[in-house]
């Protein structure tokens, strides 16, 4: 019963990676979580091209996880596990993460996600 689906996305539906780093952050965030929590659903998004940051960038994310893990417990304590796994890539270069944390009961209630909103400022790079 237990199914696993990965997804990576960034610009143009690719997961973007810099040219100085050895595994991109996205992987990486994929790889902890995946270890961390056993996802039955598991999607990390790149957001950054939404942002002022140059072409390429690994610092704004969305990850959509859906976890067994998560049962009992509120989605505070949900996203203090998930920044806990990730705080490694919080105290580098990702300057935002968004959470969406479901239970897979709620996930098979309600699979849609709020789309993340234009980026509102921010210095021109």
């Amino acid at each position: 019963k237990q199914w696993y689906q990965r997804r990576v996305r960034g610009e143009q539906g690719s997961c973007n990676r810099t040219k100085s780093t050895a595994m991109s952050v996205s992987r990486a965030i994929t790889s902890k979580l995946q270890s961390s929590f056993l996802p039955t659903f598991l999607e990390v998004i790149n957001e950054s091209y939404m942002h002022n940051v140059p072409k390429g960038s690994e610092t704004h994310f969305k990850v959509l996880i859906v976890s067994d893990k998560f049962a009992g417990k509120p989605l505070i304590k949900r996203h203090r596990e998930v920044n806990t796994v990730l705080s490694e890539e919080l105290q580098g270069g990702v300057h935002a993460l968004s959470i969406v944390a479901k239970t897979p009961d709620q996930w098979d209630s309600d699979p849609n996600v709020v789309k993340s909103p234009p980026c509102l400022g921010g210095s021109k790079l």
